[in-house]
């Protein structure tokens, strides 16, 4: 079984709350307000924008929220200005991770990732040290009571996602991220409503942790995105669920 979409429904669940949802809007907002001041306005010419906005939408971002972020990225309102920086490197167990960071202080985003790898068994990697393993997918979760297979698969395929799996508890949609936007939609005409849905990069191979550094990797996943210039982070980590389910409470 894969472990990209684990980590992100075990942490969807715990994350239910409203400090974490705070979080997640702060995320999202830096996220349209650089997509927009790389590439315009216009969510129609700004691919970027787009999913950004699709992705808040999925959170239920207020629209003014959604608003004044694309004004502060196009200069209309005045806003902070952030600079975009990848990061790479190794948990414990060799496991590979790309971080990526949106900050204002490029000196404080390196100094609290470096501690971060440190202190939970990791570290730092040059360029290119791991991303050549991960790919650009949109992963789509559903729970498997809220549809049958016969009828997802009708309605992804039809929207043009690439392929539909069974893991466990839930289905897992993957597309292309230039449809990504269509195979939600097309989820949400028919009223299902995934358990997670998202962007993002996964690896082509996994690496397996158990005991103490499956813990020690969930610590060092939970710090990095904890800090508050964390935008994205993804790994090639995969584990066994029901002993993470317990190392978290």
């Amino acid at each position: 079984m894969s472990g990209h979409s684990k980590w992100a429904t075990i942490k969807h669940k715990k994350g239910a709350t409203d400090a974490k949802r705070g979080k997640i809007f702060t995320r999202l907002i830096k996220e349209i307000t650089i997509a927009a001041k790389t590439g315009g306005g216009d969510p129609d010419g700004n691919p970027r924008l787009r999913g950004a906005i699709a992705a808040a939408k999925a959170e239920n971002m207020p629209a003014d929220n959604i608003k004044r972020a694309i004004q502060r990225g196009t200069g209309e309102l005045e806003g902070v200005s952030y600079e975009e920086i990848t990061y790479e490197g190794y948990g414990p167990g060799g496991v590979a991770l790309i971080v990526d960071v949106l900050t204002d202080n490029k000196n404080r985003a390196v100094s609290e990732i470096r501690h971060a790898f440190s202190k939970n068994g990791g570290n730092l990697g040059e360029s290119n040290s791991v991303s050549w393993m991960f790919t650009k997918k949109g992963v789509i979760t559903i729970a498997k009571s809220a549809a049958s297979e016969d009828k997802l698969t009708e309605i992804v395929l039809d929207a043009g996602a690439e392929d539909l799996s069974d893991e466990g508890e839930n289905w897992e949609v993957l597309t292309d991220p230039k449809d990504f936007e269509a195979v939600t939609e097309a989820l949400k005409a028919a009223k299902i409503t995934p358990e997670h849905a998202e962007v993002t990069k996964i690896a082509s191979t996994y690496t397996k942790l158990e005991g103490t550094q499956a813990n020690a990797m969930i610590r060092l996943l939970e710090t990095i995105e904890d800090l508050d210039d964390t935008q994205n982070v993804y790994s090639n980590f995969d584990f066994d669920e029901a002993a993470v389910a317990n190392a978290s409470h």
